[in-house]
Order: C-alpha cells, then sequence, then structure tokens
C-alpha cells in the first residue's frame, strides 16, 4: 500500500485514480500521519463483496439455515430463456 500525504495528494489525484483503477494499487491518503481515506480500484471492493456472500452462504449451508432455492429450470422460465 502506497501512503500519501493529502496536501501532496492534491497535485496527484488523477494519477493517484488511475493507479488504484488500473493497478489495483491500494493508496493511503494520509493526515498528520494517519490514514484518513483509502483510493482502491472499484473491482478490489466487487470481488470482497463477492467473497464476503460466499463466505455467508458457505456458513448458512454449513449451519443447516440456508432458506429454499429455485429450481434451475423455474429460473429458466423465469428469465425467459425456457418454454
Amino acid at each position: 500500500m502506497t501512503e500519501i500525504t493529502i496536501s501532496a495528494a492534491r497535485a496527484q489525484l488523477g494519477d493517484l485514480v488511475r493507479r488504484a483503477a488500473h493497478s489495483r494499487e491500494t493508496i493511503a491518503l494520509t493526515d498528520h500521519g494517519h490514514v484518513a481515506a483509502l483510493l482502491v480500484s472499484p473491482q478490489v471492493i466487487e470481488d470482497l463483496e463477492d467473497s464476503l456472500a460466499l463466505a455467508d452462504y458457505l456458513r448458512r449451508k454449513a449451519e443447516g439455515t440456508l432458506e429454499a432455492g429455485i429450481p434451475h429450470e423455474e429460473v429458466g422460465r423465469m428469465l425467459g430463456l425456457r418454454p
């Protein structure tokens, strides 16, 4: 993780955003030596959300608390992919 002060980041904001977006680099913006905010790629957040959803699913499955699902064929009909 790269750290940069907020005051230094002002002049480089466009470059920092592109670095975070394209290289998935996390940029920490610091204020008086403490991390105040992070610039991260939206893809990183989406990946974390997917991992969290999967972990929650696996936990509920292990606990036996999953709700009833919808059969694959029914989903196809609901989406208009099957007669």
